[in-house]
């Protein structure tokens, strides 16, 4: 399967700081890829540069053959984006916004006014489509300008943290629409800092932490990295909390790990509903009261945490 979108080596610095430092990628056709990091690992300069909006300082990059710097308009003609904020005219309408970026893609005045209805209905906005964008709720700014990458059905697409702001109704609609391009051929890279919208859409996941990608894989792949369940005890009462460290201790295959705030403990095991059981019967032994008990798998969360040592949502500082 060939690949819709590579990147050789980019670099890019912002003064002194790498915002990209000799990133590779390459994404197959009519698959999508999950772009992972926190604000500052380089995820928006990343999709700049694919999306021939800025030069990387050394490297190269291709859209399905096409290179970026070499020969921008003709990968302009294929690509379809929506940045983090809404490249949206407040002094036009719904409508006549998508119906713009239809005849700028050369799709004709019928059609162009036809795909404006359609994607209109699908972003749910077809009772807001005859009224100026400039009284639109930011959410609402943020579909439409969603929609907009869509108009012209390009075989590329990015989506620069395309649900940030949406409402969970919203984001679950957007995820419907992305499902179907691409199973209609598209090849879309996606940024997120949600971890389950990954999960979700993600064919391959790359991590990227301060310019540098740091882990690939599928998220299952991801997951395996950091072991198996985890035992989960969320207590009543704080004060049984040493207690209940050193039966899950007894238990685990590793250290427990103790949230005091949240009166948690949490400890990697081996044979999860044998340790469930064995736990519960201790647990009840002691007349510790429970909260909550249960075994989970890691999640991206906990991939995150473990390889960067912060949370996808921590800022860094910059926001490139």
């Amino acid at each position: 399967m060939s690949a819709a979108i590579e990147a050789e080596g980019l670099v890019k610095l912002y003064h002194d700081i790498h915002a990209l430092d000799g990133l590779d990628l390459a994404v197959p056709e009519g698959t999508v890829l999950g772009l992972l990091g926190p604000n500052g690992a380089g995820k928006t300069t990343c999709v700049r540069i694919l999306s021939t909006l800025l030069k990387p300082d050394s490297g190269r990059a291709s859209i399905a053959g096409i290179d970026v710097v070499r020969h921008p308009q003709q990968v302009r003609q294929i690509i379809g984006l929506s940045g983090q904020y809404a490249a949206v005219d407040e002094y036009l309408t719904g409508q006549e916004n998508l119906e713009m970026i239809g005849r700028l893609y050369h799709l004709g005045r019928t059609e162009s006014r036809a795909r404006a209805r359609d994607l209109l209905e699908r972003f749910d906005l077809t009772e807001a489509a005859g009224r100026p964008v400039k009284t639109y709720s930011g959410g609402m700014r943020r579909r439409l300008d969603l929609a907009g990458a869509l108009v012209a059905r390009p075989p590329v697409i990015f989506l620069d943290e395309p649900t940030t702001g949406l409402d969970p109704r919203s984001r679950l609609g957007m995820w419907d629409v992305i499902g179907e391009r691409v199973r209609q051929g598209a090849t879309l890279l996606l940024t997120t800092q949600y971890m389950e919208e990954a999960d979700q859409l993600a064919d391959d996941i790359v991590v990227l932490d301060r310019g540098k990608a740091i882990a690939r894989g599928t998220s299952d792949e991801l997951k395996a990295r950091i072991g198996g369940e985890r035992l989960e005890v969320t207590l009543v009462d704080r004060a049984d909390l040493g207690a209940v460290t050193s039966i899950l201790k007894a238990l685990g295959t590793a250290e427990p790990v103790v949230d005091t705030e949240a009166r948690r403990v949490a400890v990697p095991v081996s044979g999860g509903v044998r340790a469930l059981t064995e736990a519960v019967r201790q647990l009840d032994t002691a007349e510790i009261q429970l909260a909550d008990i249960g075994v989970r798998r890691p999640t991206l969360d906990d991939v995150f945490l473990q390889l960067t040592g912060h949370t996808a949502s921590d800022d860094e500082g910059m926001t490139k």
